[in-house]
């Protein structure tokens, strides 16, 4: 299969859906988009579980099997090998065979911090919330978000949390108001995805960066920052060095 026609605009991310059989194109140059993917848990037709658990390594075996709920189980399965499916699709490797590791980290010098495909040049992130997973390969740091849509009480308890702008940008909505957890989930995952992309993740303070709760990202110098296209009652973001 050839690759997507569609690259998303700096504005609005396009992911493409994966299905059985879909195969990346040549990866996106330096500073370009990423690729998105995007597949729904419960309709992706993934391979037996003896097959799809063969291919993943021992920690991720061990990381699988000690989640409780059987639905978390499958959750990661999925997504894990689906993951390596693509990325050894991109490397011309069998899924198997790829070696994931930890870049270090940018606060401190252990080696915790973005994951990574050594010695590849290819850098990747993964997403999932609920039924639906979202990946991005890129030829630059990238990191993707997705998040279900949260409730009016839940934006009240973490909006607080937020850069003092993205704050009055939501308090300007009303608490019950769908706009205003739209909003939320935007800012979020604008500032997730940037996180991930960074490497730091949440270790950092959430009211540090703007991203904005509007609707376009705001700037944040050598990123770019794109919401994503997601299912209703889902937001998305994307992040990328430029």
């Amino acid at each position: 299969m050839s690759a997507p026609e569609h690259r998303a605009s700096a504005s609005l991310a396009e992911p493409r859906p994966l299905t059985p059989g879909a195969l990346p194109g040549p990866l996106p140059a330096p500073g370009a988009v990423p690729d998105l993917w995007s597949l729904r848990i419960l309709a992706y037709d993934a391979p037996d579980a003896p097959d799809a658990l063969a291919l993943l390594d021992p920690a991720e075996r061990r990381r699988h099997s000690a989640f409780r709920r059987a639905e978390d189980r499958v959750r990661y399965l999925v997504a894990h090998a689906a993951l390596r499916g693509l990325a050894g699709a991109y490397l011309r490797q069998e899924p198997a065979s790829v070696r994931f590791g930890r870049e270090d980290c940018p606060l401190c010098p252990e080696p915790h911090g973005r994951p990574s495909l050594p010695g590849s040049g290819l850098h990747f992130s993964l997403s999932h919330s609920a039924d639906l997973v979202m990946f991005a390969f890129g030829a630059t740091p990238v990191g993707v978000d997705v998040e279900i849509l949260p409730s009016p009480s839940q934006v009240d308890e973490v909006a607080q949390v937020l850069h003092p702008r993205e704050q009055r940008e939501l308090a300007a909505l009303q608490g019950d108001d769908p706009a205003r957890a739209a909003a939320f989930g935007r800012c979020w995952c604008r500032k997730e995805a940037y996180l991930k992309g960074t490497g730091t993740g949440l270790a950092v303070p959430l009211g540090d960066t703007y991203v904005g709760a509007g609707e376009r990202p705001g700037d944040v110098p050598g990123w770019r920052i794109a919401d994503v296209r997601a299912p209703e009652g889902y937001a998305a973001a994307l992040a990328y060095v430029t």
